[in-house]
């Protein structure tokens, strides 16, 4: 399968712009809409993916609900015709006002990252005479052998209740009138390329589950979270993660009832390839050792190889000449600023188009206006005829 976007289509005058093809999200969507009903699976979108509100009411014309991290992302999707039932709400700093959003909306749950929110809950829904249901979220205590800062699953980490502390927070809980527990959340972290890890996350959920019963607590909302990479290397044959490996292993594993009503929470797999970003080449730069291919996106438009070192896959759309390695690099006022060191692509000229794959997710969602910049267009594979080269 390739996602190679028709090269007429990019053609567009300007640039940088984020470009979407909609029949692969569409194409990644029937998929998992096929799993859901396979397994019984509930499929919430990680929002802080990708924001574009003509992304978010694709995916949910296809039955997903929403899984939220702040109060305007509460609003957001349910200005883009997401139903309150479907949306949970997670976050290790919820602020009073984003509370109130989640308790005026009356969202299905809560996923709870400490016993001092879960009091500012109770406090808040006291006041409006309702009752919060909410899930703990533990830290299973698992490594998901990814970057540092998209782990999320071990005891050195902000987010989530420690194993140690999770029969002190369930009797907490059961104290506060104005608190309904209903379950579990886990999530361990993101990029995730071994999907064996998810056994170990399933044996442990297991175990965490028969703690909530001896505290008389059911575990019918069991949230698994997310974390399923997507492939940046190979982009084009892999348009589409192995969605069945992964909920397989869930089928397999985790301890399960009718009564339970198990909860993913995918992001970046969902919307990673549908997006590209594509960029006009300024200048090339010829270094005593380099040769830098200057071009009008950067850091502003993606973050990630800033932030991460992420790889993205980059090709020369409008060249046919001997590939030659360059490092492409953006304006910023930025060192960090690049897209690839080393790159090989086809020999680049001022006025070339470049492609950057793999930018669905946290591509245009973590853009900045920093040293000023403009933000920049987006556009659809459906929205504009074909256009001459």
């Amino acid at each position: 399968m390739t996602n190679r976007p028709n090269i007429d289509r990019l053609l567009i005058p300007d640039t940088p712009f984020y470009y979407y093809d909609l029949n692969i999200l569409r194409k990644t969507l029937n998929q998992l809409k096929n799993i859901q009903e396979k397994y019984g699976f509930i499929i919430h979108y990680a929002v802080k993916a990708n924001a574009n509100s003509r992304i978010l009411r694709i995916i949910k014309n296809y039955g997903l609900g929403a899984d939220c991290v702040s109060g305007n992302e509460i609003t957001h999707t349910l200005s883009n015709g997401f139903k309150p039932e479907n949306i949970v709400y997670a976050g290790v700093g919820k602020s009073d006002r984003e509370i109130d959003i989640a308790l005026d909306n009356n969202i299905a749950f809560f996923n709870c990252e400490s016993l001092a929110e879960i009091e500012v809950i109770n406090e808040r829904a006291s006041l409006k005479n309702q009752t919060a249901r909410i899930a703990l979220r533990i830290n299973p205590e698992i490594n998901a052998n990814t970057h540092q800062y998209i782990t999320t699953g071990v005891e050195e980490n902000k987010f989530g209740i420690n194993r140690t502390e999770t029969v002190k927070v369930i009797r907490a809980c059961k104290k506060m009138k104005n608190i309904k527990l209903q379950g579990l959340h886990v999530h361990i972290g993101s990029q995730i390329q071994d999907v064996d890890i998810f056994k170990s996350l399933c044996l442990r959920i297991n175990e965490l589950q028969e703690v909530f019963r001896k505290e008389g607590v059911p575990t019918n909302y069991i949230n698994v979270g997310g974390g399923l990479g997507i492939n940046y290397e190979h982009p084009e044959e892999n348009s589409i993660p192995d969605f069945h490996s992964y909920f397989k292993i869930f089928n397999q594993f985790l301890d399960r009832t009718p009564n339970h009503r198990i909860h993913f929470e995918l992001g970046r797999s969902v919307v990673g390839q549908c997006g590209c970003l594509v960029t006009r080449v300024l200048y090339v730069k010829e270094g005593l050792h380099t040769k830098f291919a200057i071009v009008d996106a950067g850091m502003t438009e993606l973050i990630r190889p800033a932030l991460y070192q992420a790889s993205h896959k980059i090709i020369n759309l409008t060249s046919n000449k001997s590939p030659e390695k360059y490092d492409v690099v953006g304006p910023i006022c930025e060192s960090s600023d690049y897209f690839g060191k080393n790159v090989l692509l086809k020999k680049v000229s001022r006025g070339d188009r470049l492609l950057i794959y793999s930018t669905g997710a946290y591509g245009e969602v973590m853009r900045s206006n920093y040293n000023l910049r403009e933000h920049v267009k987006s556009h659809y594979s459906e929205d504009f005829p074909q256009i001459e080269k």
